[in-house]
């Protein structure tokens, strides 16, 4: 099955504490149904100082259920459901249900 939010994407939350945010997804974990955004879903974590690194409280982002993303529209930014379509050369490309548009990924 293909997937309907890849690496690469812009996404925007549609639930919880960062509703309405947008971010790029930096990677995908389908077997758990989730996906890390950049600048999304942000917590606090106090971390051991180790030789390598320094010690203190850090932020990073923790991963965000598929089912609370939706692709961004590559018109207007807004969020769009996602569709498959066999084009010319017999290649599968998703589009914008919202727009028609493509989204090339």
């Amino acid at each position: 099955m293909a997937a309907k939010i890849r690496k690469g994407d812009k996404v925007v939350v549609l639930t919880g504490r960062d509703k309405g945010r947008t971010g790029e997804v930096v990677a995908v974990h389908p077997a758990e149904e989730r996906a890390l955004v950049r600048g999304v879903n942000m917590v606090k974590r106090h971390q051991r100082q180790t030789p390598s690194q320094e010690g203190g409280i850090i932020s990073k982002e923790l991963p965000v259920h598929l089912s609370n993303l939706a692709i961004a529209d590559p018109r207007d930014g807004k969020p769009t459901r996602v569709g498959f379509k066999t084009i010319g050369d017999g290649r599968k490309v998703r589009f914008s249900k919202r727009s028609g548009v493509e989204i090339d990924g």
